[in-house]
């Protein structure tokens, strides 16, 4: 089919949880507080990072560009929910959905993309320490953020451009809480088969390849704690990985739950709720994950403290 006048669009109707009328209070503010959580609890950690001279090092680098992605993807969704739930409304114009789509997808890369840096910054310090300050210097540290970014907008950017090309007819309605990719290819009328092909196509390149290489990091790094002839050498060697391996674990259980997930495409609750995991859930307990077992974290956060509070 023909693709149509895409100025006709006017817009989409986002459903997410509006077929629950009764808990949309309840819905509004918890989300509200998750949301508040998560850009407080991230912003305390790029400002514990930068303030401490301690942890101007790769790994805390790392997690605060993380930090920054989370507050960002975060911030790409839950707004726009809560304006909605506020106004009982559920429309999202159609280059807001597309905005929303495009940014979602830069942030979610580079959640994906930083994991995977933060594994290797892990496999360099525990399997080659001796050698970690030579191979994890600053020029690669920044080299590899800066590709993580460059990765990211330009797959979302060309995914975008893929959508512009669609026409969409008297369907109108998403059926999730925000303008999730594959929802909205499966409203549009016209031919979608190229999308959907680089759609499991970056899936892959950008999903499994990663964590393969999140995989093969940490069986790297299992081999040499188990090397490690005292108990102490050992906890101290996991302790430094084990918040990223939980972080890991979180973000690609839910988020690839969601995409492999036999009713992707469907409106389940299930589905829904996989979703907020890794959109809303994951980043917000990134902040506690990172600094509940991180000593040097928790200094950090008691010396801005001290600044900001009792200066």
């Amino acid at each position: 089919m023909k693709p149509g006048n895409q100025t006709n669009i006017l817009g989409f109707l986002l459903l997410g949880f509006s077929q629950y009328p009764e808990y949309q209070p309840m819905l509004f503010g918890l989300f509200l507080i998750m949301f508040v959580v998560t850009v407080l609890g991230n912003l305390l950690i790029i400002l514990a990072v930068s303030i401490d001279s301690h942890l101007h090092t790769p790994m805390y680098f790392f997690l605060s560009n993380l930090s920054f992605s989370d507050i960002c993807f975060i911030s790409t969704t839950i707004p726009k929910m809560l304006v909605n739930i506020q106004t009982q409304s559920k429309s999202i114009t159609y280059a807001e959905c597309i905005t929303q789509m495009y940014f979602f997808m830069v942030f979610a890369g580079m959640d994906i993309c930083l994991l995977t840096v933060m594994a290797y910054d892990r496999f360099v310090a525990i399997c080659h320490p001796l050698h970690y300050s030579v191979i994890m210097n600053p020029h690669l540290s920044s080299l590899l953020v800066l590709v993580s970014w460059v990765i990211s907008f330009s797959y979302s950017l060309i995914q975008s451009l893929l959508m512009l090309r669609l026409s969409f007819c008297s369907n109108q309605i998403i059926k999730h809480f925000y303008c999730e990719h594959a929802r909205v290819l499966t409203i549009a009328c016209s031919d979608t088969l190229i999308n959907h092909i680089l759609l499991y196509i970056l899936i892959c390149v950008l999903g499994f390849i990663p964590f393969i290489g999140i995989l093969y990091s940490y069986s790297k790094i299992v081999s040499s704690i188990l090397k490690i002839p005292s108990t102490d050498g050992k906890y101290k060697a996991f302790s430094t990985c084990g918040s990223h391996l939980s972080v890991v674990s979180l973000f690609y259980g839910t988020g690839l739950g969601v995409y492999l997930s036999s009713d992707a495409t469907s409106s389940s609750w299930k589905n829904m709720v996989a979703s907020v995991m890794y959109t809303v859930v994951t980043p917000m307990l990134n902040p506690f994950i990172y600094s509940l077992r991180n000593k040097d974290i928790k200094k950090a956060l008691k010396t801005l403290g001290t600044i900001l509070f009792f200066k």
